[in-house]
């Protein structure tokens, strides 16, 4: 099958409608601080996933004509995948908020800001990753390995590690001026007339940290599916549009979906088997099968998408109709009604007494804003 062949003019033009997205999103939906309804953040949330896939069918349709519905097919299949993997990320931001007790009203600012590092980090390992598959096809092993770790990770119950509890934010805290409360969103204010690092910079760091290691993973599975370079970014970045949204959206029922860890490794597992098929058919190293491919087949565009839709079908409705899922939807809405839900930030995110009252009264001079 021919490369796919995309000019210079589409690229700039599909970079330049991702950032324009983003722009919009911050201008209109951010910038202000508010907590979004149910009802704007299911209609945004419905709005990106619509971009998405009518992005998919145009795409489909353009190279209909010299590919069939290969390039089609790749495109949904990455995204899918790339989405899956997003609302699992999901979960450790919503960890991360809730340990730095993150003011809802302000949580948008921090998933924004995750989505853009998220998308630039990715964008990295794209280049990087493109330039090596390119040269060398033995990469498909190293990103199949990597595979196969990540979904061992996710079969592990790590649900009470505190992730935002790493080596830099600790290190922050004690060498670096930081207040025990959050004046507004700004990532710094002065108190006492000395400068000061606000939580909400440490929620970002957490954040931008979480991001890399997600890219780590997130990257050769997408790699599994296409090795065309604009069918990954594209996939990567509408699967990154409207996590905000989908956030608010679902974060009630984050904890419902138990069973999707193993949902996901048994995706990742796969895609992983599917490297390693594809590194064997293509195979050019010479103490393998004196250099030549070892299989004359490979795992279809239409099985992995098939593999990928039905693994997740089944994930949700099992978590959401077993025993233990519709005991943790009773909990969840029991928490609601008691008011109990994300925490709102009134605590101090340092495990300190809060003085949000002092820099109220003047005692701490106003920000000079980021």
């Amino acid at each position: 099958m021919d490369d796919l062949v995309v000019s210079p003019l589409v690229w700039g033009l599909t970079v330049a409608a991702i950032i324009g997205l983003l722009a919009f999103d911050f201008v209109f939906h951010v910038r202000k601080a508010h907590e979004p309804t149910l009802r704007e953040a299911a209609v945004w949330s419905a709005i990106y996933v619509g971009l998405a896939v009518l992005f998919g069918l145009g795409f489909l349709w353009f190279t209909w004509d010299a590919h069939g519905a290969t390039y089609g097919g790749e495109y949904f299949a990455g995204y899918i995948t790339e989405k899956a993997l997003s609302v699992d990320n999901l979960f450790v931001f919503l960890v991360i908020m809730a340990s730095f007790k993150v003011p809802r009203a302000d949580q948008q600012k921090v998933l924004l800001f995750g989505i853009v590092f998220a998308l630039i980090a990715r964008s990295a390992f794209i280049a990087v990753g493109a330039a090596l598959v390119a040269q060398f096809v033995w990469i498909f092993y190293i990103f199949g390995l990597i595979l196969f770790y990540t979904a061992l990770t996710l079969l592990k119950d790590d649900s009470e590690d505190d992730a935002a509890d790493n080596f830099v934010i600790r290190f922050a805290q004690k060498r670096m001026n930081t207040t025990d409360y959050y004046d507004g969103d700004k990532l710094f204010t002065y108190e006492n007339g000395k400068r000061m690092m606000t939580p909400m910079l440490l929620v970002m760091i957490a954040i931008g940290g979480t991001d890399l290691l997600f890219a780590l993973d997130s990257i050769p599975a997408i790699f599994g599916l296409t090795q065309e370079s604009y069918i990954v970014f594209t996939a990567t970045a509408f699967s990154l549009m409207g996590l905000r949204q989908l956030f608010f959206l679902i974060d009630g029922l984050l904890d419902r979906l138990i069973y999707l860890s193993y949902g996901l490794a048994i995706i990742l597992a796969f895609i992983g088997v599917k490297l390693f098929i594809h590194a064997l058919h293509e195979n050019n190293i010479s103490w393998i099968n004196g250099g030549d491919p070892v299989i004359d087949w490979e795992v279809s565009t239409g099985v992995s998408l098939g593999v990928i839709v039905g693994v997740l079908l089944i994930t949700v409705i099992a978590s959401l109709t077993s025993p233990k899922g519709r005991e943790m939807a009773k909990k969840g809405n029991a928490r609601e009604e008691n008011g109990m839900g994300t925490p709102e930030g009134t605590g101090s995110p340092t495990g300190k007494d809060s003085r949000a009252d002092e820099a109220s009264t003047g005692e701490s001079a106003s920000t000079d804003g980021r």
